[in-house]
């Protein structure tokens, strides 16, 4: 099949080497100083226990026309990349181009097809003024959750760091054929694809640590074991995660772990940075809002309080603010002396 990764970053290009290595027509939508790279070397992956995988037959491209109609389009770049390239995304459709998304946090499409009162309402954090509905239709939509964790350690290489899970889902839940021949491909190329006849659920478990860990992280400069291992960190975390499912009951969900289980799942990923911490200190546009600012938002929907979700987005949206106003990026450096008790120092770095 003709699969178009659009965004191949950390697990863009994850997907698009393993999907290429597996006799998939690949075709990865990059920029950059990473399209570059992937241009003059291919797409390498480096997998888990230090191998590597190159792509060297996938296509890279900047050029949406170029790449052309797709059977499956997988949307890999982060919520708040969509709007600016959503007219340009109609250049890979043809009438049954299926788009299967992978972001983090609450999608744009949340209430297309939820028949429920909310039927049809517009997250406005992530789909500020309708551009993403308005140029992809949800009946091409398939939902998917990335669970991998992936990295970009240098221009065209992608690191592996643990996970492969890509489970999908239609939006109103049934089993089609469609559904499983997407589930058969991510099967084939070494993933596990469920599929769940309940995405939404599924999106809220992965959407729950991702609001928690992602900002505390980005405001810490600590990785996810580090904040699941110092108490008042854990504790701001299991309160956040408990506002958010008190949402998330009001709207039907159900989750099939419990709390401190999900904190302890993230604690066993080790000293992994979060996508949000990697974005702080590479001078990135943070992902705040479909993380975070969207959940907010549906807390106000449902009259549902958020004290602690509200504080943290509040202090991360002026984190991000601060980035793009001075030009800077924030990178931990070791301490010059030894201390007591080991310390960060942070150094603000202009990116302009």
């Amino acid at each position: 099949m003709k699969v178009c990764v659009v965004g191949a970053g950390a697990i863009g290009g994850y997907l698009g080497v393993k999907l290429g290595r597996a006799g998939e027509d690949v075709t990865l939508i990059a920029r950059g100083a990473h399209l570059e790279a992937i241009k003059k070397k291919a797409l390498t992956l480096v997998t888990q226990d230090g191998k590597e995988e190159v792509a060297r037959w996938v296509k890279s491209t900047s050029n949406f026309r170029e790449a052309g109609p797709q059977d499956i389009v997988i949307l890999a770049v982060k919520a708040h990349q969509i709007a600016p390239i959503a007219r340009d995304l109609r250049a890979l459709f043809n009438p049954h181009t299926m788009v299967v998304t992978t972001q983090n946090g609450i999608p744009w499409w949340y209430f297309c097809k939820h028949g429920s009162q909310y039927e049809g309402y517009r997250i406005k954090a992530v789909d500020a003024d309708g551009v993403i509905a308005d140029n992809i239709d949800a009946d091409r939509i398939i939902g998917c959750i990335a669970y991998p964790a992936t990295e970009i350690s240098e221009p065209g290489v992608v690191r592996h760091v643990e996970g492969s899970r890509f489970p999908i889902g239609e939006l109103d839940g049934a089993e089609t054929d469609r559904i499983r021949l997407v589930s058969d491909m991510f099967t084939r190329a070494g993933f596990k694809s469920p599929i769940l006849n309940d995405i939404r659920s599924e999106i809220w478990l992965k959407a729950w640590g991702n609001l928690t860990f992602n900002p505390i992280s980005a405001l810490t400069h600590s990785t996810l074991v580090d904040i699941c291992q110092y108490p008042l960190t854990r504790g701001l975390a299991a309160q956040m995660m408990t506002e958010a499912q008190a949402i998330a009951h009001k709207l039907g969900v159900t989750f099939r772990v419990p709390l401190e289980k999900r904190i302890a799942g993230a604690e066993k990923v080790g000293k992994h940075k979060t996508s949000m911490l990697q974005d702080v200190e590479a001078g990135k546009a943070l992902e705040a809002d479909a993380l975070l600012g969207a959940v907010v938002e549906l807390g106000g929907l449902t009259d549902t309080p958020t004290p602690c979700m509200t504080a943290v987005y509040a202090c991360v949206k002026l984190l991000a603010k601060t980035m793009v106003d001075e030009a800077l990026y924030i990178k931990g450096q070791p301490v010059a002396t030894a201390a007591p008790e080991p310390e960060m120092e942070l150094r603000l770095s202009a990116t302009g």
